[in-house]
């Protein structure tokens, strides 16, 4: 057998490149047949043989008409299901401003409390809130579904609660009504995952989950019947005449007031983490273990909030979506400028927590006001929310002396409310026409619409304020008597991952009062820690953090 050279093989293989990188080159610019054509512009691809027609290839005027219909409608369901997509992954941001804002010792209970809340949510909300919330809520004009939510409990023609939908069975089995129901849960979502973080690194697990079911079948569908599912709150425009009644484009009072007083009620109930507060009430600093996190956490929900608010037209074939698109971007900004240079000015740094609450309060702050604001309004609305913010944060941790770990009281119930009273004065009357069966665009008092308006977002403000707290605080009461919502002090001052969970957030860097250095050793000279054990042996104070 003939010897094979190393560089003739190597020179062999060069020539194979050259000739291989040539044909690649000459198929790319020599001509070919125009049978073999393709269409690289997309000019020929699409014509009247993709109608479905009778007679294929010469479809009748009604039967076009049917087809840009269905085209119209598969156009505006495709938006609601991305933008619900785009809210769904907010839920990783909520997750990583939680964790990121609280201490090491807690990672692995924050972060799972904020999966469980969507899985037990959505769980939740398929079996008893949707119907309750939008049983009543009629045809989905821009899916074009007809009237299939159609039941609902009344008093006197005020409509109270929803009655159909149950199951997503029956007649809602139905394209149109599962793509809301995958939308409007997304939002239950964000509700009910506000309170984890009021209530963060001293509530236990268990607690969490029977607040979420709590949350999702009663407390939100609830209240979000009364504005969005045609319920009496969206009624006060055309029963007495105030402006359009209760308007919320996206949730400022239905989601963010709703999930921020239900935080508040949960940390009134709890009371402060052990050490939060000295004996004289003066409040000490707990920082979070992990600021990036946190910041990369808010960026993920400024990302998401264009699914939330902009998808609230539930139309991409609704152009004013760019207009609410840019409004959120500006108040978001906004906001999260003005809490940094207030902090700057007031406190002598611009603390980057403040920065990410201030940008998601400016955000929260915008929800509501979104599609019916001019974007120089939603720059003063976001503007004002930033400075809010700050003062709130310091007036519940000082004054109140209710221990939030990470702002959400302040970020969501205070600026959800903001964000209602905002719809009242800046509604500038360009959008919103036959709202709540209401002739004419939603207007505000700053641009000649009267106090109508703002009189039903006052109304709007103080129910979801007396309904949220009201109800949450029954709840959390009830239930802590009952089983206990609070870990126990040991389990709290060692980190609630290992007692509640079973593991550690971080097994390889335990949280000392000697050093990590010192931890770490140990850790390699003792297996015992690797299953998640304390060794006798170690010492007192292995798993408490300084």
């Amino acid at each position: 057998m003939a010897e094979i050279r190393p560089e003739a093989f190597g020179g062999q293989l060069w020539r194979l490149v050259v000739l291989l990188v040539a044909a690649v080159l000459l198929g790319a610019v020599l001509p070919v047949g125009a049978t073999a054509a393709g269409d690289p512009t997309g000019a020929l691809t699409g014509g009247a043989v993709d109608i479905g027609a009778a007679q294929p290839g010469q479809p009748t005027l009604a039967e076009v008409a049917a087809q840009v219909g269905k085209n119209k409608v598969a156009i505006n369901l495709t938006w609601v299901l991305l933008t619900g997509f785009l809210v769904f992954f907010m839920q990783a941001g909520f997750a990583l401003v939680e964790t990121g804002f609280t201490r090491a010792k807690n990672a692995a209970h924050t972060m799972t409390m904020n999966l469980m809340v969507f899985l037990v949510g959505a769980l939740g909300f398929w079996l008893v809130g949707f119907p309750l919330m939008f049983g009543n809520f009629g045809a989905i004009g821009t899916l074009g579904g007809q009237s299939i939510l159609s039941k609902g409990l009344s008093v006197g023609g005020w409509n109270l609660l929803g009655n159909s939908g149950w199951f997503l069975s029956g007649m809602a089995y139905d394209v149109t009504v599962v793509a809301l129901f995958l939308f409007q849960m997304v939002f239950m979502d964000t509700a009910a995952t506000i309170p984890t973080g009021g209530m963060a690194e001293r509530v236990k697990f268990s607690g969490v989950v029977a607040s979420t079911f709590f949350i999702s079948m009663f407390l939100y569908p609830v209240f979000g019947n009364w504005v969005w599912g045609g319920g009496w709150l969206a009624q006060l425009g055309a029963k007495l005449g105030l402006g359009h009644g209760a308007v919320d484009f996206a949730g400022s009072s239905v989601v963010h007031m709703i999930g921020g007083a239900a935080a508040l009620a949960g940390a009134a109930v709890l009371g402060p983490r052990l050490g939060k507060y000295k004996p004289d009430g003066t409040p000490n600093a707990l920082p979070g273990h992990d600021l990036p996190m946190a910041v990369l956490g808010t960026i993920i929900l400024f990302f998401g909030w264009f699914g939330f608010n902009p998808g609230s037209t539930l139309a991409a074939t609704d152009l004013r979506m760019a207009v609410v698109a840019v409004n959120t971007m500006l108040a978001g900004a906004a906001g999260g400028f003005a809490s940094m240079v207030y902090h700057w000015l007031r406190y002598g740094k611009p603390d980057p927590s403040m920065v990410c609450n201030g940008t998601l309060a400016g955000l929260v702050a915008i929800t509501a006001p979104s599609a019916f604001v001019n974007p120089t309004a939603s720059v003063i609305i976001g503007l004002i929310a930033g400075v809010l913010v700050v003062e709130s944060v310091f007036f519940i941790d000082r004054r109140l002396r209710i221990d939030d770990p990470v702002g959400a009281v302040s970020v969501h119930f205070v600026n959800g409310a903001w964000g209602i009273i905002a719809v009242g004065l800046f509604a500038d009357g360009t959008y919103g026409e036959g709202l709540n069966g209401v002739k004419g665009a939603v207007t505000g008092l700053l641009y000649g619409g009267g106090f109508g308006q703002l009189y039903a977002q006052l109304i709007d403000v103080g129910v979801a304020a007396l309904w949220g707290l009201g109800m949450a605080y029954a709840f959390y009461k009830a239930y802590h008597a009952a089983f206990g919502l609070r870990s126990k002090a040991e389990n709290e001052l060692a980190g609630l991952d290992l007692p509640e969970m079973g593991v550690f957030g971080y097994p390889e860097f335990p949280l000392t009062t000697d050093g990590h250095i010192a931890a770490a050793r140990r850790r390699a000279l003792n297996p015992e820690y690797h299953s998640g054990l304390r060794p006798a042996s170690a010492p007192s104070g292995q798993h408490v953090e300084t």
